[in-house]
């Protein structure tokens, strides 16, 4: 069966996999809501996978990457299978190389999520990196390329951060301060109102683009899901919380025209 959709979601902290006080953490729990059908592999892309050239991981086990201790396990399943494909659509889109990584498992930009929407770690995942030396519409055409997974019953989330500042991070309850707030309703606005190609240049656009994401590679998974969903797609708001001042969850969906 299909997949109609494609997702942005904001991942956090780890600590999102262990701590009820953080909202968004009731957000993902409450996944099957959002997306109630159960997708046959899943593409994540994490901001936390930075490489030169696309990359996917080969597994048929993915271990989890921790960069921090005492977190829970989530022992997902790869899809070597869903790897190649991924590599085939890219290079047939005219990229040179698509590289593949055979050790690599999930970082926290993937597991963390998927453990509290799909706990029982029982749907293949594969991972794609994004890279930060590039832009915005280059992910958002790595993303076009993607778009006939979703035929094939693939869910394309892209994981990273609404904004993304973490000089910037505060004590939990501190209220959002006013850049980050401007450039999260800018980012709201732009996606419902179809803006795609405003997003696509979100430094020339967005009001303290910079101070939002003085690094991109926890932006560019949101074009990647823009651009699997198709032209002319539509976006809705899935989620919407603050954390640390500086954090934003908003987590959008994008359903193509044709759905």
């Amino acid at each position: 069966m299909g997949v109609k959709e494609t997702f942005y979601i904001s991942h956090g902290s780890p600590s999102l996999s262990i701590d009820d006080s953080i909202p968004a953490r009731h957000f993902f729990k409450s996944w099957k809501e959002v997306f109630p059908q159960r997708p046959s592999p899943i593409l994540i892309i994490s901001g936390h996978w930075d490489t030169a050239v696309p990359t996917v991981n080969v597994v048929d086990l993915n271990d989890i990457i921790y960069d921090f201790y005492g977190f829970p396990k989530y022992p997902a399943p790869g899809a070597p299978v869903l790897a190649k494909r991924v590599k085939e659509l890219l290079k047939a889109s005219g990229l040179r190389q698509v590289d593949e990584d055979k050790k690599r498992g999930l970082d926290h930009g993937a597991w963390v999520p998927l453990m509290l929407m799909y706990p029982e770690a029982d749907i293949p995942v594969c991972q794609l990196s994004v890279s930060s030396h590039r832009y915005g519409t280059y992910h958002y055409n790595l993303g076009k390329a993607l778009a006939p997974l979703k035929d094939e019953g693939v869910l394309i989330i892209g994981s990273g951060s609404a904004t993304h500042n973490l000089r910037a991070i505060a004590p939990r309850n501190t209220p959002p301060d006013p850049w980050a707030l401007q450039f999260d309703s800018w980012l709201k606005n732009s996606l419902l109102d179809g803006r795609y190609e405003d997003v696509n240049h979100y430094e020339e656009k967005a009001p303290h683009a910079r101070m939002a994401h003085p690094w991109p590679d926890h932006f560019f998974p949101l074009h990647v899901a823009m651009g699997a969903a198709g032209d002319n797609a539509k976006a809705r708001v899935v989620h919407d919380s603050w954390d640390g001042s500086s954090f934003s969850y908003a987590s959008f969906g994008f359903t193509s025209s044709s759905s």
